[in-house]
C-alpha cells in the first residue's frame, strides 16, 4: 500500500459512508467515516516514507496506530493544526468530533443517526472539515 492507495481508499470510504447514511445505517457508516480520516491522516505520514530508506522501526510501528490524535502528530501536522483551530472555530469544534472515533466503534451498534451525521460533517464540510483540510497537506 502506498500513499496514493490511502488517499483513494479515504475518498472511497467516504463515499461509502454516505450510501450507507442514505439508508439508515449509522452504525457502519460512523465506522468508515472515521476510517477514511485515518487513511488521509496515514496519507501524510506516507510521505515521510522515502523509496531507498528504512523508516525508523518506531515510526513504522506507530503507523499502525488507530488514535486519530497520536496519527495527526506522526504526520508532522501538530503546528499546522495548531494554527488551523487558532483561525477556524468550526474546525476545532470538528476535530473535537472526529477525534472522539476509535477503531472499536466498528463494534458498536448503538451509534445514533445523529452521532453519524455530525461525524460526517465534520470530516466533509468543504470549508472546515478535517478531510478537505488533510487532502491540502497529503
Amino acid at each position: 500500500m502506498n500513499r496514493i492507495d490511502l488517499q483513494r481508499l479515504a475518498d472511497e470510504r467516504i463515499a461509502d459512508a454516505q450510501a450507507l447514511l442514505e439508508v439508515g445505517r449509522w452504525a457502519a457508516a460512523y465506522y468508515l467515516i472515521g476510517y477514511a480520516v485515518e487513511c488521509a491522516l496515514k496519507a501524510c505520514i506516507a510521505r515521510q516514507f522515502r523509496a531507498e530508506d528504512v523508516p525508523e522501526k518506531s515510526l513504522v510501528n506507530q503507523f499502525y496506530s488507530h488514535n486519530l490524535s497520536e496519527l495527526l502528530k506522526l504526520a508532522g501536522l501538530g503546528l499546522a493544526h495548531d494554527v488551523r483551530v487558532g483561525t477556524d472555530r468550526t474546525y476545532q469544534d470538528y476535530w473535537n468530533t472526529v477525534r472522539d472515533w476509535r477503531e472499536s466503534s466498528r463494534y458498536d451498534n448503538r451509534i445514533t443517526e445523529q452521532k453519524a451525521r455530525d461525524l460526517f460533517a465534520a470530516v466533509t464540510d468543504p470549508t472546515s472539515g478535517v478531510l478537505p483540510w488533510l487532502k491540502t497537506l497529503w
